[in-house]
């Protein structure tokens, strides 16, 4: 079974950047397309930024394009997320996930995700 814990999250200013990471247990994350999803207060949970099994294909939604990269470890076992220029629209509680569909059908698909992790806490603020 596979497990997923997230780090990384906190307070930072406007333009400012941080660095998401997602450790994974239980079995390799070879197997599994990796994304990254949040959930703002009042708001729907989104797709942000996913990675196929190799680390070949990524898919960046519109909202972060150009200040967001996703990236993967597998022999760490470890997926993160880079953050930056970030604007007080990206706060939210950040989840990843796992999934053995293409890159594109999980960002739109998030009910077919069966791993997720329990989230990390981003709020951007002056």
């Amino acid at each position: 079974q596979l497990q997923l814990v997230e780090s990384g999250g906190g307070m930072v200013q406007p333009g400012g950047s941080l660095r998401l990471a997602c450790a994974a247990s239980g079995s390799s994350i070879e197997h599994y397309t990796m994304c990254w999803f949040r959930q703002a207060p009042g708001k729907e949970r989104e797709g942000v930024s996913c990675i196929d099994m190799t680390g070949a294909t990524r898919f960046d939604a519109d909202p972060v394009k150009g200040r967001f990269t996703i990236a993967r470890d597998n022999r760490k076992n470890i997926i993160y997320l880079h953050m930056n220029n970030l604007k007080p629209d990206d706060t939210a509680t950040y989840y990843c996930a796992a999934a053995q569909l293409p890159v594109t059908a999980m960002m739109k698909l998030s009910y077919a995700v069966p791993y997720w992790g329990i989230g990390t806490l981003v709020t951007v603020s002056s």
